[in-house]
């Protein structure tokens, strides 16, 4: 999912802010950054999500947006068709105490469409578990499967770490770094970091601009297109939250 703020609110929520009931989001940003790669070849990219927590603390929940990762790969692009990426996801959050809370669930990445014959689906199923305490969270992803098409890739992992501080009312600093392990495909494998800014507003309405770089090597994640999609760049997000 995305560094886009309804991504973080979908699959990142600190377990202090569960609620129970139906939320959601929907937002608006410049580009669909997830662990620090474009999924949508640097163009903007309309998102959504809905979720049921429970008083118990368990929860399920989906996210969508559209895509462009998996059909920029060849020019042109007759042969793979999917334009969207639709998650689903379920856990559960709890408390040790008033300051430590986790979360632990399983997620499941769909990116329906036609692909050629032979060609490694990039539906990918991961457990993950969080932990959070003040403004600190990390959270730890395991791929239950091949993850996002690469081969033999089962047993990946992404390690999250992140700061979200509201250093005065309404506004909130955000930074982020990540490590992305990719099994049986090494040179792949990168870290992402990010630093950002949000502010929120009356009405469930937020804005976030965050700068997002990676250390990927561009050999492996530069697109039919001949863009870099691993490269450093300035992201705007408008979020509606529900």
């Amino acid at each position: 999912m995305s560094v886009a703020l309804a991504g973080v609110l979908a699959l990142v929520l600190p377990v202090d802010d569960a609620r129970a009931g139906v939320s959601g989001s929907v937002a608006l940003t410049s580009d669909y950054i997830f662990r620090g790669i474009s999924q949508n070849n640097q163009e903007p990219a309309l998102q959504a999500g809905v979720e049921y927590a429970a008083d118990s603390g368990f929860y399920v929940g989906s996210w969508g947006s559209n895509v462009s990762w998996l059909s920029d790969t060849v020019v042109p692009d007759d042969d793979i068709s999917n334009s969207v990426e639709l998650d689903f996801y379920g856990g559960y959050r709890g408390k040790f105490n008033d300051t430590v809370g986790f979360d632990v669930g399983a997620l499941y990445y769909w990116y329906p469409g036609d692909y050629p014959s032979g060609f490694n689906s990039p539906d990918t199923g991961e457990i993950y578990l969080g932990i959070t305490a003040g403004v600190f969270a990390a959270k730890y992803f395991y791929s239950v499967t091949d993850l996002f098409g690469y081969a033999d890739s089962d047993g990946s992992g992404y390690l999250d770490a992140s700061v979200n501080w509201e250093f005065v009312p309404t506004w909130t600093l955000n930074a982020h770094a990540g490590k992305q392990w990719i099994e049986n495909n090494e040179d792949f494998e990168y870290t992402d970091w990010k630093l950002g800014v949000t502010k929120s507003f009356d009405g469930g309405f937020a804005i976030a601009l965050a700068y997002t770089d990676t250390d990927a090597e561009e050999a492996f994640y530069t697109n039919a297109h001949d863009n870099f999609l691993g490269d450093d760049t300035v992201v705007l997000t408008l979020t509606k939250t529900f």
